[in-house]
């Protein structure tokens, strides 16, 4: 099993549009209602749905995107004019993390974790 994409609330579709594409994903679909991305890197794909009424901000799933280079991705996106809500910072859990919204409101978590993604210290043996 592959996890194939991940679909996230739009209230203003080509404002998020845009902001996807900043982050670095290429726009492969488009509608009046729905936009599909590509990500840089692997196979997975990431979808945009416009949607009435709230968009949830609080306990509402988290949207995780890894760079390679947390702090000159963020620098770029800085000096593109998008703000952030936590600067990069090392997390106890062995991630670099920084965190930002997008148009829509969506928490966006900008990380590296390298090898401890998949393969941190707790690990269990069986996994």
């Amino acid at each position: 099993m592959r996890l194939n994409q991940v679909t996230a609330p739009a209230r203003d579709l080509d404002a998020s549009i845009a902001f996807y594409r900043l982050l670095g994903l290429k726009l492969i679909v488009k509608s009046d209602a729905y936009a599909r991305f590509e990500l840089p890197d692997g196979e997975a794909t990431f979808s945009l749905h416009v949607v009435e009424g709230g968009i949830a901000r609080a306990n509402a799933p988290q949207i995780y995107f890894e760079c390679d280079d947390l702090d000159t991705e963020a620098a770029r996106l800085r000096q593109a004019g998008i703000s952030f809500e936590t600067e990069p910072a090392m997390q106890s859990w062995l991630w670099r993390e920084a965190w930002l919204r997008d148009p829509a409101g969506n928490a966006i978590c900008l990380f590296h974790a390298g090898e401890n993604r998949r393969h941190p210290p707790w690990r269990l043996a069986d996994a």
